[in-house]
């Protein structure tokens, strides 16, 4: 069974950089992702990585980066040039196993981390 902790969280100004970490235990899927929620609305996907592949969502692209390093199992998301827009609990996330498909859809993913908070200030 896979687990996922997700750490990096915190509070910063507009323009402030911060990257989270995520950390998998159990079978490595191929596929891990980024979504965020904010109260009062639906996880939204921010980022996905796949191989050599990924894909991020309108909002973030040219700010945030995904990045996997497969020696020390973990997933980070580099986030640049942050914005208050970007406040929201940041989840860590794994589609199914062999599964090699980046999906948009939170209902495509099975595995979730607790998430971390990311504040940013205007």
């Amino acid at each position: 069974q896979v687990q996922l902790a997700e750490s990096g969280g915190g509070l910063v100004q507009a323009g402030d950089s911060l990257r989270l970490s995520c950390v998998v235990s159990g079978p490595s899927p191929n596929v891990m992702g980024w979504f965020r929620q904010v109260p009062g609305k639906q996880r939204e996907f921010v980022a996905g990585i796949s191989g050599g592949s990924t894909a991020y969502s309108d909002s973030v692209k040219g700010r945030f980066t995904i990045s996997r390093d497969n020696g020390k199992n973990t997933v980070h998301l580099q986030m640049n040039n942050l914005e208050p827009e970007d406040t929201a609990v940041y989840y860590c996330a794994a589609r199914p196993g062999r599964i090699t498909v980046i999906a948009r859809d939170r209902t495509q993913w099975r595995s979730w981390g607790q998430g971390t908070q990311v504040t940013v200030s205007s």
